[in-house]
């Protein structure tokens, strides 16, 4: 029995089924990487978005726990309250943003990998070599980077600076907007954005935390009488104090610093008054009004009145108030103890003697 031939196809028939069916079988490794990758990317955006939601609702439920403890509705009513719960508020607020940012740069991170894994599992090993030397030079490029990030993560976990903060950074001076794993972005008075790198911070001047000084120099006619000027001064800020208005911002009584200096023509006489940290500024207006009207209302001239800052010596000086700290005297060597009993104490008679001698 002879065997079937079966027709053979004529040249080039063979080739379209072969083409499809590799066509199709490259469509499918692709289509199953693509989906792979976009499974990661869901994935990621999913966790991302996930763990802001928990951030956002630890910070919220911090500073609602910090307004409920104050009676307030506002955190800017908290300028009224301790200054633990406004500082608590802006560090939490500080430390939830970077949180956020170190989140997205390590999801990030991670699903590059996860990608390049997804396309090839060798692609990943092979550029074990090449990754490692471009580590390499970027480690030496990247020192500043590093050095940022680990100072703004101090910065902010050590309450040094908070957002709303007013600071002197020694590269900028403002207020301070936001604050990164990098960067500081502080606002000057002329509005004026300032982006410093927290990596050159190596000294911060911060304004908004514990208290202030509001000190005015207020200059005298030199032939006025100066007890009754320092009186009418210090009743003018006692009354500035206990007005219900202002006594919230004011935390000590004023003091009378007397006589600062002697400017031609005029006696310089210098009040202090101790205030919270955010509120110096307008108890220093408020102070240079009443003082002016109380001593035109005496008819005593002003030839100068202004807010001072003391700096150097002279307000390391002065930190502790208008006198010096107290101290103990030193301990005086070589100097014989004192007998426990005085010196004219009288002695009492030994049996046998007379009257008791002195």
């Amino acid at each position: 029995m002879t065997p079937i031939e079966t027709p053979t196809p004529p040249p080039g028939e063979t080739d379209v089924p072969t083409m499809w069916s590799g066509f199709l079988d490259v469509l499918q490794v692709v289509g199953g990487r693509a989906l792979m990758i976009a499974i990661i990317i869901a994935a990621c955006v999913l966790i991302a978005l996930v763990l802001r939601v928990v951030i956002r609702r630890v910070v919220a439920r911090i500073v609602d726990t910090a307004k409920n403890k104050a009676s307030v509705d506002d955190t800017q009513a908290l300028e009224r309250s301790p200054l633990a719960d406004m500082r608590l508020v802006q560090r939490t607020r500080t430390l939830g943003t970077i949180l956020q940012n170190i989140v997205n740069v390590m999801l990030v991170i991670i699903a590059l990998v996860l990608i390049v894994n997804a396309i090839d599992n060798a692609l990943l090993g092979s550029l074990t070599l090449l990754t490692a030397a471009v580590g390499a030079g970027l480690g030496f490029g990247a020192q500043n980077i590093v050095k940022d990030v680990l100072n703004g993560i101090f910065l902010v976990a050590e309450d040094q600076i908070g957002i709303g903060d007013v600071v002197d950074l020694g590269l900028a001076t403002g207020v301070v907007e936001y604050v990164s794993v990098r960067i500081t972005q502080v606002r000057d008075v002329n509005g004026t954005l300032w982006y410093v790198r927290n990596g050159e911070v190596t000294r911060i001047g911060n304004m908004s935390q514990g208290w202030a000084r509001a000190i005015i120099d207020t200059g005298i006619p030199a032939d006025s009488d100066l007890e009754a000027v320092e009186h009418i001064m210090l009743e003018t800020a006692q009354g500035l104090a206990k007005d219900p208005k202002w006594r919230t911002r004011i935390i000590e009584k004023p003091e009378l610093w007397g006589l600062e200096s002697i400017d031609g023509d005029a006696l310089v006489v210098r009040l202090v008054i101790k205030t919270r940290a955010n509120a110096k500024d307008d108890v220093a207006q408020e102070l240079r009004t009443r003082l002016r009207a109380a001593l035109s209302e005496k008819e005593i001239a002003i030839p100068s009145m202004q807010a001072v800052v003391p700096v150097g010596l002279d307000g390391a000086r002065r930190v502790r108030g208008a006198n010096p700290p107290r101290t103990r005297p030193n301990a005086v060597t070589g100097v014989p103890p004192a007998p426990e009993r005085g010196i004219w104490r009288k002695k009492k008679p030994a049996q046998g003697e007379g009257s008791p001698t002195t």
